[in-house]
């Protein structure tokens, strides 16, 4: 009987350890598996993407490789990069260069479970792409020099065309720059596609600059290099904020665009699993919270999160209609078609 008994405990305790080996292996191995790093191109502020960056990897503990462009840049460097990704996460710029990605198949579709709190016409419904702020377009002003002129600001998108502005207007390049395209692609969409384009050539003559990225033209502005930047409202407010006392922020009365900047997985993402998980992350009530630490005062798409008070006041604008769908699928076209416009004058 003790013979048994013997026998019995050295076979539970090889059971044991048999066990305790596969579970140390298989620990082992998960931990292995699990993501070490991300890279993605970024399209917000400096300051913003170096903490969102810091934030996900403490967070996950996942470290971030970011390059940071406009959002026309990020597009054409997902083409010029299609057979071979470099990157696997684009985060932040307007959701129509989303749309003409994935219409151009450089996207891949991932429908994470914190998408569903954001709101139907802020994502894809396929996954390509999901919303995480909106932003919306208006005019930067310097009012140093509307006070030295004694010149009325402008209130209106036809205010612009007024020949006292003249060489005072700061807007970035369609081509480059996704706040841009918004502009144009808003005024074809409102006023058909003659004169959207016969209004951008007359606004021609008033431009100093087309600059490469959408935030540019506010920084224009603060430096007094432009009267006039043609932004979203929120590059304005964070000048204002720096104690630019300068600066002031003018809504269209006629109406204007919102952009809803998005997250979305390059096709072919060489660290897929790091980006299902900062998709899962940038939808948090946290992760949207973060930029307005930097002054980045967009509206976040999760209802959970925080609105700037300094935005408040602009929540009610007067909003234009904008078909998102017919402005991604049409991109290419409309660039094309203003830069024709801009190189016969």
């Amino acid at each position: 009987m003790k013979k048994k008994m013997k026998y019995l405990g050295l076979l539970i305790l090889f059971v044991v350890i048999l066990f305790g080996c596969g579970n140390k292996d298989e620990k082992k191995e998960d931990k292995k598996d699990e993501p070490k790093e991300l890279t993605m191109y970024i399209g917000v502020v400096e300051e913003q993407a170096l903490k969102i960056a810091q934030e996900f990897e403490k967070d996950t503990g996942i470290k971030v490789n970011f390059v940071r462009m406009s959002g026309g840049e990020i597009l054409s460097r997902i083409r010029a990069e299609k057979d071979a990704p470099k990157a696997s996460i684009w985060y932040g710029g307007p959701s129509d260069s989303f749309v003409a990605a994935k219409k151009e198949n450089l996207l891949q579709p991932y429908i994470s479970g914190n998408a569903k709190i954001i709101p139907e016409n802020m994502k894809d419904k396929e996954g390509y792409w999901t919303g995480i702020y909106n932003e919306i377009l208006g005019f930067v002003l310097d009012d140093r020099w509307f006070t030295e002129k004694n010149i009325a600001k402008p209130k209106t998108w036809d205010d612009l065309l007024k020949p006292e502005y003249k060489g005072e207007i700061a807007v970035a390049n369609p081509g480059a720059s996704g706040t841009a395209f918004l502009f144009l692609s808003g005024f074809v969409q409102q006023r058909g596609e003659d004169k959207g384009l016969e209004y951008l050539a007359k606004l021609n003559e008033n431009v100093k600059q087309y600059t490469k990225s959408g935030t540019a033209p506010a920084k224009s502005v603060i430096l007094g290099e432009s009267a006039i930047g043609i932004t979203f409202i929120h590059n304005g407010l964070r000048y204002k904020e720096e104690g630019y006392d300068n600066v002031s922020v003018v809504v269209p009365e006629d109406g204007t665009w919102y952009s809803t900047a998005a997250v979305g997985i390059i096709a072919g993402a060489p660290e897929l699993e790091a980006a299902k998980k900062f998709v899962d992350w940038a939808l948090t009530k946290n992760a949207q919270e973060i930029g307005q630490k930097f002054k980045s005062y967009q509206f976040p798409t999760n209802p959970e999160a925080n609105i700037p008070d300094i935005v408040k006041p602009y929540q009610n604008f007067k909003m234009n209609e904008y078909n998102l769908e017919w402005s991604g699928e049409h991109r290419a076209e409309l660039v094309e078609k203003w830069d024709k416009m801009l190189k016969s004058k």
